[in-house]
């Protein structure tokens, strides 16, 4: 049996090979690569459901959830497209100057954090 995990301090050296297989010794421990871990794969998936689904949290019960997380999977499913993996110094200038536009629009707690964008 194969565990494949991340690098997290839980699951490094040697006490954590022993810690698993005390409890199940056909188990090999197997590690993702340091700087592209499976793990961050799925966060992101997470946060975009935090975002874009279940913020607000304003569900009257769980079928309302699962109502809306079905609704999500399914536009996500037609709509499917890679995620784009690089992120270049035009796309935070562009990323920082719709904040500041935003922050300007709607002043807030946090309108008294102004960007300024990077020089090229």
């Amino acid at each position: 049996m194969f565990w494949i995990v991340d690098n997290g301090s839980s699951q490094r050296g040697q006490a954590a090979i022993d810690r698993l297989t005390a409890r199940y010794p056909n188990a090999v421990m197997v590690h993702t690569p340091v700087h592209a871990s499976w793990t961050n794969q799925i966060e992101i998936f997470f946060s975009i459901v935090q975002r874009k689904v279940v913020t607000p949290n304003d569900f009257t019960d769980l079928d309302q959830i699962q109502d809306r997380l079905t609704a999500f999977e399914h536009r996500c499913n037609q709509t499917a497209r890679p995620f784009r993996w690089k992120f270049t110094r035009t796309d935070l200038d562009d990323l920082l100057a719709r904040i500041e536009r935003h922050e300007l629009k709607e002043p807030g707690p946090q309108s008294g954090h102004h960007h300024q964008p990077v020089a090229a």
